[in-house]
């Protein structure tokens, strides 16, 4: 990345380190889009709606035949990564064309929140799932990124740190999905009374106590610096 694009991406914030931004199949892929006139918003939308679609995938998965929930679980994990795509091209397309903005950010940041809410509380409703481990989940999700912008509007760094920020948990729905829709049904755990409980209560299980680690972390990270400016003469 040359200086001027330094300069752009700074004058909206720190990205997400994402190594993928590296690889130079994502950089021509970026220059593809740029040069066909599609815009930074444009890919940001249409990755919330892949994250939408994702969390009614999943959320239909009780209500299928054992084909069609499969079909189900493997087009809700391609649908969550091709949201995470979305959210990869978006930033890079805006430095390749110039127009980072604020706008730009909000444009990022809102439909990241409907994207993780839905395919969380998509995940709550599915086969195996427990509707209120999803809303957790999601409740933990908007927790860490209503802190890191917090802590941006005080006048921190963004605090993109884990162990249960969004790529994580997308990789832990994506890991459930491409089980259910690939492994035998033996091989598929439940427990609880009549087995309603399944891998995706687990994951939400494991999501939503990562998530809210994370936010206290990241909580405690920006204290500290805050606290370090404070006491500066």
């Amino acid at each position: 990345m040359d200086e001027r694009a330094k300069a752009r991406t700074n004058q909206v914030g720190e990205r997400r380190p994402i190594g993928a931004r590296e690889w130079s199949a994502s950089r021509r892929m970026a220059h593809g889009l740029a040069r066909g006139g599609v815009s930074p918003n444009a890919i940001s939308v249409a990755g919330m709606i892949c994250g939408v679609a994702a969390g009614m995938a999943l959320g239909a998965t009780p209500w299928l035949g054992p084909p069609s929930a499969r079909a189900a679980w493997l087009g809700a994990a391609a649908l969550i990564q091709l949201r995470l795509l979305a959210n990869l091209f978006d930033g890079m397309v805006a430095i390749e064309t110039g127009t980072a903005s604020p706008k730009g950010e909000l444009y990022n940041e809102v439909p990241d929140r409907v994207s993780d809410t839905a395919i969380l509380v998509g995940a709550g409703y599915a086969a195996g799932g427990v509707a209120a481990l999803g809303y957790l989940a999601a409740l933990a999700a908007m927790a860490t990124a209503y802190i890191r912008v917090m802590g941006r509007g005080l006048g921190t760094r963004q605090e993109f740190c884990g162990p249960m920020a969004k790529q994580q948990r997308m990789f832990v729905m994506t890991l459930v999905g491409l089980y259910l829709g690939l492994a035998p049904a033996s091989w598929q755990p439940v427990w609880g009374a009549g087995g309603r409980w399944g891998l995706a209560a687990a994951a939400l299980g494991v999501i939503a106590v990562g998530a809210f680690f994370t936010a206290v972390r990241r909580l405690n990270r920006i204290s500290r610096v805050l606290t370090v400016k404070e006491a500066r003469p």
